[in-house]
């Protein structure tokens, strides 16, 4: 874990509308893809940062920039979410950074990975472990964020789906079930915390141009790009719903979202097949890790 920290810069002052939210921002998954794009938005918002990802020297180098190019306040967390205690440890992490639970107003979770394979052919600790980033740690941070948000009467937290979340997929089966808890998740948790002043945001991301396919063994064409994610997911803080960033994701979204489950379910399931094959294809859903 390292602390990088600067005072924040007057020009980089929030909005009235984010400001009530809360004066910092916690990203998982913030050294690449979406997560990054994010955290780059939020700083440009004015929101000082928290990022959180495995790769210590990326993390460092990222708050540099930010503190830099902003003149906001940023910490980096060096921690594998995929470790049984890992959330534990981000927690004690975030409190030696000096930077106050309650102050946290939007949490982004973007931390995650798929693979992809026939399940009877994968490797089954390669398949757990990513229940526990995609599910279980998921699982934990909301639980903390909701809990500490709702006493605070204000927040905002976004958990990551996929266009593959909607329904069964084959080749990337346990991938979309975990996606399919996130969003499921996610759309219950908007209901509660309403009432509360939190406002939840699920995400569901189509081809995104990132380190994401790479380690799931994925071909991905007409990808968008993290950035247009990113700016997605920022122009709808304080607002509940889900979001579908890029043009791909709305289009593939709504059209398949018509479609009867079962038919839906062969239509995706081809197109993975076809990116687990190496074959160029127009759907993944694919994130950061």
């Amino acid at each position: 874990m390292s602390a990088l920290t600067a005072a924040p810069a007057s020009s980089c002052s929030l909005p009235a509308r984010l400001a009530s939210l809360g004066p910092w921002a916690l990203v998982t998954g913030a050294s690449d893809g979406i997560g990054r794009a994010a955290a780059r938005e939020l700083a440009a918002k004015g929101f000082n940062v928290v990022l959180v990802a495995r790769s210590k020297a990326r993390l460092d180098a990222l708050a540099r920039d930010l503190i830099a190019d902003h003149g906001v306040e940023a910490a980096a967390i060096a921690i594998d979410l995929g470790q049984a205690e890992g959330v534990a440890q981000m927690t004690c992490a975030l409190a030696r950074t000096g930077v106050p639970l309650k102050e946290i107003g939007v949490a982004i979770l973007a931390a995650g990975f798929g693979t992809a394979g026939a399940l009877a052919d994968v490797d089954i600790e390669v398949e757990r472990d990513m229940l526990r980033v995609n599910c279980d740690a998921v699982l934990q941070l909301s639980h903390l964020f909701a809990g500490c948000m709702a006493a605070r009467g204000a927040g905002h937290l976004v958990l990551f789906g996929s266009i593959v979340g909607f329904q069964g997929n084959a080749m990337t089966a346990n991938y979309a079930a975990t996606k399919a808890y996130a969003q499921t998740l996610a759309e219950g948790l908007a209901i509660e915390m309403a009432p509360k002043g939190v406002s939840v945001q699920a995400v569901a991301p189509g081809p995104i141009a990132s380190g994401f396919a790479a380690r799931a063994g994925l071909t991905i064409s007409q990808a968008s790009t993290p950035e247009v994610a990113g700016k997605a997911i920022v122009r709808r803080l304080g607002r509940s719903g889900t979001i579908r960033p890029g043009l791909l994701s709305k289009v593939l979204g709504y059209t398949l979202g018509a479609t009867p489950r079962p038919l839906r379910v062969r239509i995706m399931s081809g197109i993975m097949s076809g990116m687990a094959k190496g074959k160029p294809a127009v759907d993944p859903t694919m994130k950061e890790a």
